[in-house]
């Protein structure tokens, strides 16, 4: 998952609304978004029927980059683009489904303690009905006010050319419609343009590569967006969740919704 715009209780029916981006390579197997076996569905096995989990699958490390689970709980993760990267660490696709297990034990605390396995990584995740992003490079443990925020690769609400455009134009909808249109806000995870040489950021890739992954939506036949997540909760924790899934020409490759009740 490379790029996530986030509204905040910023909506009068909807505290939560995600717009989210998946970035990975397209040879990379992957299933498309399900409701997850229960014993699957935890890290620890010992997941119950209220916490089963609604994600896409990663199926050659066996993670998720986004999901959401039946207690109405959302958790996503990016990655920090380092150089610090190494081989042999664990799947940071473990972590969502760690805090959406519905067992608690993902706190600040775990965090800190054991981020270091792992390639560095931001996480969204919600506790004790706050949303928190953990930043791996730095163990900062940031909560998500009220407001708008991005989160991509690198520090939450960094004002890269492509956070600012995306969380402008998920500020622009919200508060400019009665109820959210989920079209538009595909539509506009959609976009291709790319900031110009002289905003881009410096993350220790070449020119080229740096350019390509200015845009919200990457276009490459090797690497690029390969789904698009629309996530919304209401005021009382129901879940709507749209995926919309692509190719290595960027083609439709099909389109889901799911609803989640809790009450």
């Amino acid at each position: 998952m490379c790029i996530l715009f986030i509204a905040v209780d910023m909506h009068p029916k909807w505290p939560l609304i995600v717009c989210a981006n998946r970035d990975e390579f397209h040879h990379r197997p992957t299933e498309p978004a399900h409701f997850w076996p229960i014993a699957a569905s935890s890290t620890n096995q010992a997941t119950s029927s209220a916490a089963q989990i609604l994600a896409g699958k990663d199926l050659q490390a066996g993670g998720t980059w986004l999901g959401v689970n039946k207690l109405g709980q959302f958790s996503a993760l990016t990655n920090i683009r380092l150089q610090s990267e190494h081989e042999g660490m664990r799947s940071r696709g473990e972590l969502v489904l760690k805090a959406l297990s519905g067992d608690g034990l993902l706190n600040q605390q775990w965090l800190q303690q054991h981020s270091d396995n792992y390639s560095p990584f931001n996480l969204v995740y919600q506790q004790d009905n706050q949303l928190w992003c953990f930043n791996s490079a730095t163990a900062e443990n940031l909560p998500l006010s009220k407001g708008f925020h991005a989160v991509s690769n690198g520090a939450l609400d960094d004002v890269w050319p492509k956070m600012a455009k995306g969380q402008q134009a998920l500020e622009q909808h919200v508060l400019s419609h009665d109820e959210p249109d989920i079209a538009q806000m595909l539509s506009f995870m959609r976009d291709e343009s790319e900031a110009d040489d002289t905003s881009l950021p410096n993350t220790g890739i070449d020119l080229e590569w740096e350019r390509l992954l200015s845009a919200i939506f990457i276009k490459h036949p090797e690497y690029g967006t390969r789904s698009t997540s629309v996530v919304m909760q209401d005021s009382k924790g129901n879940i709507e969740f749209t995926e919309v899934r692509y190719d290595g020409k960027s083609r439709n490759l099909g389109q889901q919704r799911f609803s989640i009740s809790t009450e």
